[in-house]
């Protein structure tokens, strides 16, 4: 129910703007995590269906978060990108009938190269 895209090899210093297609049902919060070579899978960001968002503490500024509703999906543009960005992206969603659902993305590979 969730298709991610938008990843690939990017230089350091380029942008990136990864999308999520959700389908099937009425999401509520959308997010992205990420997870990095040899690391635990991390919350990058969140977006409530009303556009609230909220951005984890390790996460600098060079992240936004955005989401269509008219589309159901949820997207994440990265500028200024860093080697300690590369990592597997996730997109995340919970339905509006469901507080407990959580369904996810198949994940999208950011390489940063130097």
């Amino acid at each position: 129910q969730l298709q991610a895209s938008g990843g690939g090899l990017v230089q350091v210093g380029g942008s990136l703007r990864l999308s999520c297609a959700a389908s099937g049902s009425v999401f509520g919060t959308m997010a992205w995590y990420r997870q990095a070579p040899g690391k635990q899978r991390e919350l990058v960001a969140s977006i409530s269906r009303g556009g609230s968002t909220h951005y984890s503490d390790s996460v600098e500024e060079r992240f936004f978060i955005s989401r269509d509703n008219t589309k159901g999906a949820v997207y994440l543009e990265i500028d200024s990108l860093k080697p300690e960005d590369t990592a597997v992206y996730y997109c995340f969603a919970r339905t509006v009938f469901d507080d407990r659902s959580a369904y996810w993305g198949q994940g999208t590979l950011v390489t940063v190269s130097s």
